[in-house]
């Protein structure tokens, strides 16, 4: 079978090494030791995982955060969910293609054990940055705490974040890369004796009694914390759209996660929905991959995310469609092409604009709700408990970071450790860091053509300065007392050209001009590069553009280096005409022809869109039972099993609602989904506390009541 994962990444070290074989439909394959099912069958161009009992479609991921249910698959006899189980030497792996009942593959007779209670001061939901920054407070101040993750690594998302943090360097590490930044704050957590680590263990439930009940390595354990604090993070929200559930339409998160954690390339040609800063770092870490991007478009006039996040792609060759929707995938197995069209001031789409664009992948990036779901039941038991990142807030993981270091001291002091209150200056940071993109500016080009400076190509007010705290001779500055001016140079100071400022710009908005050595009307202009460098040589001819992607002409590359300061990146020097050096923004790296739509374009079939993926519901089906009358979800789940899959209800709500906003129902008048008890799968057996063969990884002796009582 093809091989389908990165050989060469310009911020990623690829691993080599000794594989395992496992079977997919008794063909042998082969994966990289703790990889998940899902990425080694992307690895071999496997993206259709089984197909649904009720009307035989294709399935394959979404999410790849064991949030829903689509990758679900049988391995060694059990439905898992491929996505969240690694690959075991010669495990056997096939489709569930709708088989409900499954043998038991255990011989023999079962063994039991009791279920034992522990306790500890405070149990941590996540360890996401919002966790773990939380844990490092906490653990300064001798807290006893169990802090929980369902994944393999901690990190949580830091772990897919390959591009630099904005922010300030003291307070969220700007400058540095989100999974160096994961990796600090690990060790930082790991250093202290009274913070005890469990990963691979799923939370699945609050109970009255003031509970946790968690899943870890196959065994049952109760966690009675006197203090609760929940960093879940959030989930990705879905669209309804023809063609929403078609292999090869998942979300931003599962596409990062192939790429930047397991370095499995799952696509060729990809087409972005969302223009928030998910969807367009997304679109960036795929051109570093060596994947074509197609385009992106935004339902809004202007995109969400941050606008040297934006400029940067338009630099970079990919077009931007704001103003328009997604109006179909196209594909009978898997996506084959997108069409989108242009809205109206009704958010209609406007007959006759519509266009189609070959791709392979459609990504769903339209943003995120909070995993608040422990957060509730903690409130509604009477259990004391505190949230951070994004299940309090959606917001950036700088602001996670800091908002999780508020928590640990908050939750520190409620617990009698003297630590002080929580400096005032901490809750005006994390405000600024949660701070929305201000108005854009007019981008001001400096005049003079002599000497030696920086040109700022950012025009819009973000929480970032890293620039500042790296220029020697104090010459960058923002105006005000916070971050979120626009940086300015001050030529009194000189510049020594150390390019460092260019370097750990995380917009790459930042370039360095130099008319010293001006040779028949030339300068020189330093630019950042984060692709691999063979594919950049001294001597090239390259396509030069400025911060709204206008071609400004073709110039030589005049030198390339990659010192230690620039963090992976290259610092290349072009060698550019007097009239265009300091409006150059960028280097294009995809050519035009990618990115053209085909000629026929691939008409929309109204009302049979899916909403609930897991039961296969159609929008047309919940929209004639609200016609009806029905105002309730409850009723709809029982009318059609929307929301009564195997995702536990976790994808289908919102989009529910949209459609009762859409009949004209106001949200006061609709009554939710009932919650499920359990918020995760388990094994039935698990409660009655069967034992598994697995062993937990720490282990620690029994303490006093009150403390940490270690793993079993």
């Amino acid at each position: 079978m093809a091989d389908y994962r990165i050989q060469e990444h310009p911020i990623l070290t690829v691993p080599t090494g000794p594989e395992i074989q496992f079977t997919w439909k008794e063909q042998a394959l082969k994966a990289r030791p703790g990889e998940t099912i899902a990425s080694a069958l992307f690895a071999q161009g496997v993206r259709v995982f089984g197909h649904h009992a009720k009307d035989g479609a294709p399935m394959g991921i979404f999410c790849a955060n064991g949030q829903c249910a689509q990758c679900s698959v049988i391995a060694d006899g059990l439905s898992v969910k491929s996505c969240m189980v690694q690959v075991r030497e010669g495990i056997k792996v096939e489709p569930l293609d709708g088989r409900a009942a499954l043998p038991d593959p255990r011989q023999g007779d079962l063994r039991f054990r009791d279920i034992e209670t522990l306790e500890t001061e405070c149990l941590i939901l996540g360890g996401g940055p919002a966790g773990l920054s939380a844990a490092i407070e906490l653990g300064r101040a001798g807290v006893n705490v169990v802090l929980i993750d369902d994944k393999s690594a901690l990190g949580g998302k830091l772990v897919l974040q390959t591009h630099k943090f904005f922010g300030s360097i003291d307070a969220c590490h700007a400058g540095t890369r989100g999974m160096d930044i994961g990796q600090k704050l690990e060790e930082q957590v790991r250093s202290f004796e009274s913070v005890k680590v469990w990963t691979e263990t799923s939370a699945l439930s609050v109970f009255a009694d003031r509970k946790v009940g968690v899943l870890r390595h196959g065994r049952y354990h109760l966690i009675q914390p006197q203090i609760l604090l929940v960093a879940t993070g959030a989930r990705e929200r879905s669209l309804v759209f023809k063609g929403n559930s078609l292999p090869g339409v998942y979300g931003a998160g599962a596409f990062q996660t192939l790429v930047n954690r397991d370095l499995v390339r799952p696509t060729e040609r990809l087409f972005v929905i969302g223009g928030g800063n998910v969807g367009l770092i997304a679109a960036y870490h795929a051109l570093q991959a060596g994947i074509q991007v197609v385009g992106l478009c935004e339902a809004l006039p202007e995109c969400g995310g941050y606008k040297v996040h934006k400029d940067k792609l338009v630099r970079m060759g990919v077009p931007i469609y704001t103003s328009h929707t997604i109006v179909s995938a196209n594909g009978k197995e898997e996506v084959e092409s997108v069409t989108i069209g242009k809205l109206d001031p009704s958010w209609r789409t406007v007959a006759g604009t519509e266009q189609t664009f070959k791709c392979d992948t459609v990504l769903v990036a339209v943003g995120l709700e909070p995993v608040d779901e422990f957060l509730k039941k903690a409130k509604e038991y009477g259990l004391p408990v505190f949230a951070a990142g994004d299940a309090e807030e959606i917001a950036e993981a700088s602001a996670a970071m800091f908002t999780g270091r508020i928590r640990g001291l908050e939750i520190a002091r409620q617990l009698g450790r003297d630590v002080g209150e929580v400096p005032p200056e901490w809750h005006r940071t994390a405000e600024v860091l949660k701070a929305r993109p201000g108005a854009v500016v007019t981008e001001e080009i400096p005049e003079e053509n002599q000497g030696v400076f920086p040109v700022f190509h950012c025009s819009q007010e973000i929480p970032c300065n890293p620039c500042t705290s790296v220029c020697s001779r104090h010459s960058i500055r923002i105006e005000g007392d916070d971050i979120l001016g626009l940086p300015t140079f001050v030529s009194d100071g000189g510049c020594d050209a150390c390019e460092k400022c260019v370097a750990i710009c995380p917009g790459l908005a930042m370039t360095l001009v130099d008319f010293r050595k001006s040779q028949d009307g030339m300068a020189l202009v330093t630019v950042p590069y984060e692709f691999p460098q063979a594919t950049l040589t001294v001597g090239d001819t390259v396509t030069v553009l400025d911060t709204l992607g206008t071609v400004l002409g073709n110039v030589k590359v005049e030198r390339i280096r990659a010192p230690k300061f620039a963090d992976h990146a290259a610092l290349v020097k072009l060698r550019a005409p007097t009239e265009i050096a300091k409006r150059i923004a960028g280097i294009r790296v995809q050519q035009p022809w990618v990115t053209q739509p085909m000629e026929q374009w691939a008409a929309r079939v109204a009302d049979d869109e899916i909403v609930c993926r897991c039961e296969r519901v159609t929008a047309g089906a919940l929209r004639s039972l609200i016609r009806a009358g029905a105002r309730d979800m409850n009723q709809l789940k029982a009318a059609t099993r929307c929301g009564m899959g195997a995702c536990g209800g976790k994808t289908c709500p919102s989009l529910i609602k949209r459609i009762f906003r859409e009949e004209g129902i106001a949200p006061s008048a609709v009554t939710d989904l009932t919650q499920r008890p359990v918020f995760m799968e388990v094994p039935l057996g698990a409660f009655a506390g069967v034992a598994s063969d697995e062993q937990p990884q720490e282990t620690a002796p029994k303490a006093k009541p009150g403390a940490f009582q270690g793993g079993l």
